[in-house]
């Protein structure tokens, strides 16, 4: 831990470690964008010189997007964002099925919002019957369970890559895989059933800091958007694998292949392609230094916590399949909340849940997900010693974090611990 303060009472610090729920725009980005807009407005859809002009600017955009997935021009969709994309990717299945009555989806316990939200209204409407399947401890999920839960209507299966709270990889791979098998034992007594179950993930998370090859990971839809790659807010992508069973849930004009009505923001779009541009050029090596950031400050909270509880926190989820820039701990007996307004007030900006979710007064489901009575603590899960008060804090770090962020943090957080030991003692 830092010995001293006295560095950082100079000047007034804002350190922002809030990188999973929103990436500052890179500048090199935003100047392309503003150059673009000013000579580009016209409607893309336009049959005059400067609508082909733009049209033919997109279709170049969409191929380079099309080239960092590994896919074809025509696979990529673009929307609004991924709460879009997974709606689509949901909502299109659901409804372009004809084959069963009442049809199946496999989600896990630990979806975003944004996929868990959908499902709950399937079920609500009696639209489609779901499974939650129960990540472990480690907040990842067995694919052997998804197997298991396969049935002869299941037509969706949906699997973030990466979580948004805890930043636990997913073995999507090996879950294609049971997919195959299945799809080949089933297609064998009904060769209309070949097409079923489709294979979809929401990557969001994952763009920045895993490798992207729909092909290898063996996915039919995958779901990002570009507010989390240090691009605009605004704009998304939703991958349709070719001959994938869906239909548009927005009616309108024939944009996006018709799966996705609508005038296209050209300029956003641009800003998605540049965002991922940079990210790919600069991955590994950020990813390797966010790594050693990270464990440095996972070694730096473990001495916070034993001078002020004489033990060690927890670590929510997996720490060796996890994203290099996560940091997930709770903090026994201290509302979520209330620790990210004190870090706050001290110029530090982390958060305590899903940023879709604050506000609502509940625990993270996430975090309720990986807290089961089990296996002693051994930083791989929660481990089942968690109250509905314990706050768990969630530190995303970002380009821009120093390890001089990191020792201020610490700081923070310390002064912090010290000042509501009341809730404690």
């Amino acid at each position: 831990m830092p010995k001293s303060n006295q560095k950082f009472k100079k000047k007034q610090y804002k350190i922002y470690l809030d990188h999973a729920s929103a990436t500052p725009i890179e500048s090199s980005v935003f100047l392309k964008m503003i150059k673009f807009s000013k000579e580009n407005f016209a409607n893309s859809s336009a049959i005059h010189n400067s609508g082909v002009k733009i049209k033919k600017i997109l279709e170049e955009i969409r191929k380079e997007v099309a080239e960092f997935l590994g896919s074809h021009s025509n696979e990529v969709i673009f929307t609004s964002g991924a709460t879009e994309s997974n709606n689509l990717a949901i909502l299109g299945v659901v409804n372009k099925n004809t084959q069963f009555i009442f049809p199946h989806i496999i989600v896990t316990n630990i979806e975003h919002a944004s996929v868990l939200e959908v499902c709950k209204y399937l079920e609500k409407t009696k639209k489609a019957e779901v499974t939650y399947v129960e990540v472990e401890n480690n907040g990842i999920v067995n694919p052997k369970k998804i197997r298991k839960a396969l049935k002869v209507n299941t037509i969706l299966v949906s699997v973030n890559y990466a979580n948004n709270e805890i930043g636990t990889i997913q073995p999507l791979r090996e879950i294609a895989k049971e997919i195959r098998h299945y799809k080949k034992k089933i297609s064998m007594k009904n060769s209309s059933s070949r097409l079923y179950p489709i294979f979809h993930t929401d990557a969001t998370q994952a763009i920045n800091y895993l490798p992207i090859s729909v092909e290898k990971l063996g996915i039919d839809l995958l779901s990002f958007n570009s507010a989390k790659i240090y691009g605009p807010k605004g704009v998304g992508v939703l991958y349709i694998k070719r001959n994938t069973s869906i239909q548009k849930i927005i009616f309108g004009g024939d944009q996006e292949f018709i799966f996705r009505p609508g005038t296209e923001n050209v300029a956003n779009i641009l800003g998605l392609k540049e965002a991922l541009v940079l990210t790919n050029k600069i991955r590994n090596k950020e990813s390797a230094r966010l790594i050693k950031l990270r464990n440095y400050f996972l070694k730096e909270l473990k001495k916070v916590s034993k001078t002020i509880f004489g033990g060690d926190f927890t670590i929510n989820g997996s720490l060796k399949n996890r994203l290099p820039n996560n940091i997930n701990i709770t903090i026994p007996k201290i509302p979520s909340d209330l620790l990210v307004i004190e870090l706050s007030a001290r110029g530090v900006e982390a958060s305590s849940k899903s940023a879709c979710k604050t506000g609502d007064n509940k625990a993270s489901h996430v975090i309720k997900a990986i807290n089961k009575p089990a296996r002693p603590h051994e930083n791989s899960g929660a481990g089942g010693n968690i109250k509905e008060i314990d706050g768990s804090l969630r530190f995303s770090l970002g380009r821009s974090t120093t390890k001089k962020d990191i020792d201020y943090t610490i700081q923070a957080l310390s002064k912090v611990l010290n000042k509501l030991k009341k809730w404690y003692d």
